[in-house]
């Protein structure tokens, strides 16, 4: 079968008018699933599950959009002017450098487009199927006709499907049908052939979301022949723009551009006023046009935006989009969700009560590492409370895996069977001892659960638990330490007072109660019990999350617990966690009374909010930003997706949250835990700051170069650097140290400042002071070795008489050229940061950098020493004292950049 037929047999079959043994048939698949074998098999034959976008760009399309550039183009018909006036070695040399010049930008524009496409590969999607019988995980991508696909609400349906269960399945259809409400399914009915799209309610449809129930369906087509396939121009996802930064570097290059190519102009008016060489001075100022513009600016942003999107990967972050990453960077409020998020989500008995007394619990989470502790303090056998733990791990449906640490169940009774694990009893072996032969399953009516268990010959024991209201109102014993006796008013009122002080500290409470039964011919009533005692459990805050609290505390941001969880459990895990704030916990039912004002004003002193519906989280979250905050927001459920929309970050959980939530979310989280998130906004600073390094080092070095030529024509000196030097500098010893500067580590201070202004242009003040200072410092140490290489060979005299000595000139270049290129590259480490004095770096430790600082050494080194190379770059080998004052004065630089360090406003 060729590919294309067995693509085209995907819109054959109207499958909603079949019955599911006719779909089955002609899909060649069964209830368990296809066979990897053939679902391989298939995939090859139709395809990935995917609709096609916009066509990738290939690397001729990719040469063509470098070599469309404006200087590009300026520089090939230089290039072309230079070889028909005879200058073939010039004109070669300024095309060798178009060829070197495309292939780096073609190779960083190909680096970040894999970069983008293996992210959006690690964000799609994933989809529930059978294979050889089993439940897995695929990406949507591997669907293929004939698998049978497991819908639950919140899923993204994959493809089109002809469902065969239905269990209260609602699917949003919206995108497709305009149908405004979610459309009830029904996997039994048959429909006629010519059955409108909108009344097949026994199909769903890619890229529909499933809003309630569950379901299971038969793929039948996938790709582009799906009904989204059929519309894919209105789905196809729009080119990727550029990022707001991006926008004000490109902005700020033409800016730029248009004030150099004004001196650039200005310097060959002047060239050509003092009589100077038309060619020389044509030459010098196409170089140095080149040489002014940072024209690679913006590919460099992207690709250390791409690479910083990449390293956000491994602190557990995938970040969907390049705005969202400079977004990270400013946020001043996280709005978080409690459970999974702040907490570990896996409940954990921290207190008891059994026969009178209380006791401490120690361990955290699924582990079975802890110990019983008496009110003292003191470390007890669980002996002393056997009774209580029995009946907890007995009267209970859960599972524990100690080595993984994992429970199977209710992670309520999941908490009780760890209970039992911790102080040596193995529920497994209980099980087996006391061999469970009848039961009354938990009732949310009763709000209790009641076991049978074989105990001996002649009795049977029964074990309930539940909430200790309603258990206790079926005691009429208590188990103390003097063995079981009556339970009267007095005991039961220390019993609710227990009850009481366990719930204000944000404990669940569980009871537990027990009665003896005969072996044989028993009624399992739940009256006439034993009351045993209580199990007060939480689900406990993550360790490492109050350190990520705590730091943003010193980032100046600030976090919000938005939970539906009761107000004592809220405001009890937020002051563990140091967000809880003198105006306590607002609720839901408060907020419902607040106009939007009044929440505004109340978001900016309140922390903690419990008891909220999705559309209080949209509320919040708006109030928030009205307040000029800049706001990320936490979600995994389906009704989160309005509120993530609103947030200027929205964070997806990738373990809890459902497709909907991912696709709505600018991020998400593969960990669920809100210390990534941290990790992620530190990381989204450090990234900012790498590109306010770039962009400073290459605008000083750019500026630097401009003033080194126009300062000399001014004073009438020759032109101190040949056009190829400028050409080689702006190439090789600019772009390489710039990119380098992108991978820098993030300082040590990086979470210690406030946020930044995300409305502050790139080159503010501080960096407009800093970036002048610099260059200064970089003209005049070039134009001294200069002077210095000249005054070597003939008196400075004869520069300003107009008498310039050729042999003294061609010296004084290549020490200018030697200055400027080690000067540069010095000031490459300068630039690790903006504020650290270079002395006290590590200065190393950027090994980009010390790579492409060596990589620019040999070349400069090997354009002065290496005799066919002198013609090429004007150079000619420098004596050992020519050298010493030319390395002295590259220093100049560097401290131009530390001044600029010092300079504050």
């Amino acid at each position: 079968m060729s590919e294309e037929n067995a693509k085209n047999q995907q819109s054959v079959s109207a499958y909603y008018s079949q019955t599911e043994e006719e779909v089955f048939k002609e899909l060649e698949t069964k209830p368990e699933g296809l066979s990897d074998a053939e679902a391989q098999r298939r995939l090859s034959e139709y395809g990935p599950n995917e609709l096609e976008g916009e066509p990738e760009k290939g690397m001729f399309a990719m040469i063509l959009d470098q070599l469309k550039d404006m200087l590009v183009i300026i520089l090939i018909i230089a290039a072309a002017v230079s070889i028909v006036l005879g200058e073939v070695l010039d004109g070669s040399i300024i095309l060798a450098i178009v060829v070197l010049n495309t292939f780096l930008g073609v190779y960083q524009e190909n680096k970040a487009s894999n970069a983008l496409k293996a992210l959006k590969e690690m964000a799609s999607p994933q989809v529930k199927a059978r294979r050889n019988g089993k439940v897995v995980e695929l990406a949507s991508s591997q669907i293929v006709p004939g698998d049978i696909v497991l819908l639950e609400a919140g899923d993204y349906v994959p493809a089109d499907l002809r469902l065969i269960e239905a269990n209260n399945l609602k699917i949003e259809e919206a995108a497709l049908t305009g149908e405004s409400l979610p459309i009830d399914k029904n996997a039994k009915v048959l429909l006629d052939e010519d059955a409108s799209l909108g009344d097949r309610i026994n199909s769903g449809f890619m890229g529909t979301v499933v809003t309630y129930g569950r379901g299971t369906g038969i793929v039948t087509q996938t790709g582009m022949h799906t009904q989204m396939g059929n519309i894919a121009g209105l789905l196809n996802q729009s080119p990727v723009e550029s990022t707001p930064l991006q926008k004000k570097l490109d902005q700020l290059g033409k800016v730029l551009g248009f004030i150099c190519l004004g001196v650039v102009i200005l310097i060959f008016g002047l060239g050509l006023y003092r009589g100077m060489d038309f060619f020389e001075i044509f030459m010098t100022a196409i170089a140095l046009a080149v040489a002014a513009i940072p024209e690679g600016l913006t590919v460099v942003v992207t690709v250390v935006l791409a690479m910083g999107m990449q390293r956000m990967v491994k602190v557990h972050s995938i970040v969907k989009r390049l705005s969202a990453v400079e977004t990270l960077g400013s946020t001043t409020v996280i709005c978080s969700d409690k459970t999974g998020t702040l907490t570990q989500n896996k409940m954990t008995i921290e207190k008891t009560y059994f026969a009178g007394q209380t006791y401490d619990v120690t361990g955290s989470g699924y582990s079975a590492k802890g110990e019983l502790l008496s009110e003292d303090g003191q470390a007890v056998s669980g002996d002393h409370i056997q009774l209580l733990v029995q009946g907890a791990i007995l009267c209970n449906d859960a599972s524990f895996d100690s080595e993984a640490e994992t429970i199977l169940g209710d992670p309520t009774e999941g908490a009780m069977v760890v209970l039992g694990y911790k102080l040596g009893m193995d529920k497994e072996k209980w099980d087996n001892d006391f061999t469970r032969i009848d039961e009354l399953p938990f009732d949310s009516d009763r709000k209790l659960m009641s076991t049978v268990h074989k105990h001996t010959a002649e009795h049977a024991l029964m074990f309930t638990k539940g909430a200790p209201d309603e258990l206790l109102k079926r005691c009429v014993n208590v188990q103390t330490a003097n063995g079981i006796e009556p339970l009267t008013d007095e005991k039961r009122e220390v019993i609710l007072k227990t009850n009481e002080g366990f719930a204000q500290d944000a404990l669940r409470v569980i009871a537990v109660a027990y009665k003896e039964l005969p072996a044989e011919n028993f009624q399992v009533e739940e009256e006439g019990l034993t009351f045993v005692g209580l199990v007060g459990m939480i689900d406990p805050p993550r360790e490492e999350a109050k350190d990520a609290i705590d730091t943003c505390k010193k980032a100046g941001i600030q976090v919000k617990m938005i939970t539906g969880d009761h107000r004592i459990t809220a405001q009890a895990i937020g002051e563990k966690l140091g967000i809880a704030s003198d105006t306590g916990t607002i609720e839901g039912s408060q907020i419902n009374g607040m106009s939007d004002e009044e929440l505004q004003e109340a978001v900016k002193t309140t922390n903690v909010f419990a008891r909220v519906s999705p559309e209080h989280k949209v509320r919040l979250v708006q109030a928030v930003k009205r307040n000029g905050d800049i706001v990320a927001m936490t979600g995994d459920g389906v009704n989160d997706a309005p509120s993530l929309k609103n947030a200027d970050i929205g964070i997806a959980m990738g373990i809890t949250g459902t497709d909907v939530s991912k696709e709505a979310a600018d991020m998400i989280l593969t960990d669920d835990n809100f210390a990534s998130i941290v990790m992620a906004v530190s990381e989204g600073r450090t990234i900012y700051a790498n590109i306010r390094k770039v962009v400073g080092f290459l605008l000083s070095c750019n500026i630097g170069e401009i003033l080194v030529i126009f300062i000399a024509m001014l004073f009438n000196m020759p032109i101190p650097l040949a056009a190829t030097q400028l050409l080689a500098i702006n190439l090789i010893t600019d772009a390489f140290p710039a990119f380098a500067l992108g991978m820098e580590k993030a300082e040590d201070d990086v979470m210690d400042k406030a946020p930044r202004n995300p409305s502050e242009p790139v080159v503010n003040k501080m960096m407009g002071v800093a970036v002048s200072i610099q260059s200064v410092f970089l003209a005049l140490g070039a134009l001294a070795s200069y002077l210095v290489g000249y005054h070597a060979q003939a008196p400075l005299s004869t520069i300003f008489a107009g008498n310039v000595d050729p042999i003294a000139h061609a010296e004084a270049m290549t020490c200018c050229f030697f200055t400027l290129v080690l000067g540069e590259l010095m000031r490459a480490y300068s630039s690790r940061s903006e504020t650290v004095s270079i002395f006290k770096m590590k200065l190393f430790e950027n090994s980009y950098l010390n790579k492409c600082v060596l990589a620019s050494l040999v070349f400069m080194i090997a354009a002065i020493y290496v005799p066919f190379l002198n013609p090429v770059f004007s150079t000619v080998p420098l004596t050992a004292s020519e050298l010493v004052f030319a390395f002295l004065l590259a220093f100049l630089p560097v401290v131009g950049g530390e001044v600029a360090k010092k300079v504050r406003f």
